[in-house]
C-alpha cells in the first residue's frame, strides 16, 4: 500500500470509529481480523468476535478519536497511527482524555489486525461514578 492510500485508509478508520456505527467499523476490517486493545483480555478472533466486542464498546462509552499521526511501515503493510481520544460515559458530563497508537497491519485494502495502545488509568475517573 502506498502512503496516500494509508492516509485515505486512516481517515476512514478514524470515521468509522467515531460513528460508532458496529458495521461500519467491521467495514474496514478483513472477516478474519485479529483486535488488541487494553479492554479486550488477549486478541479478539474474527469478524463475529469483533461485532460481539464492538456492541458492548459502544453501548458502555461515547468516544471520539483525531488523527495525531500515520506513519507507514516499510513495505506498505501496515502503519502506526498516533491518535488523540475523548471518552464519556453515554448520558454522562465529565470526559477523560487520552493519547494512544494503534499498530495497524493490512491485507487487500482493509484491516487484519490492530493493537491499541494508550494508558488506561485514564478512564478510572469515569468508571468510578
Amino acid at each position: 500500500m502506498e502512503r496516500d492510500e494509508m492516509l485515505r485508509l486512516a481517515e476512514q478508520f478514524m470515521a468509522a470509529w467515531n460513528s460508532q456505527e458496529v458495521e461500519r467499523v467491521l467495514s474496514i476490517y478483513t472477516s478474519d481480523v485479529e483486535y488488541v486493545d487494553p479492554n479486550t483480555r488477549g486478541a479478539v478472533r474474527g469478524a463475529d468476535a469483533l461485532r460481539k466486542y464492538l456492541t458492548k464498546l459502544f453501548a458502555g462509552w461515547t468516544m471520539h478519536w483525531s488523527l495525531r499521526e500515520a506513519h507507514l511501515f516499510e513495505g506498505g503493510e501496515g502503519c502506526a497511527v498516533l491518535w488523540h481520544a475523548t471518552f464519556r460515559k453515554p448520558g454522562g458530563s465529565t470526559t477523560a482524555e487520552a493519547d494512544g497508537m494503534d499498530f495497524v497491519r493490512v491485507r487487500d485494502g482493509r484491516i487484519q489486525r490492530n493493537e491499541v495502545y494508550f494508558d488506561r488509568a485514564v478512564l478510572s475517573s469515569l468508571m468510578a461514578g
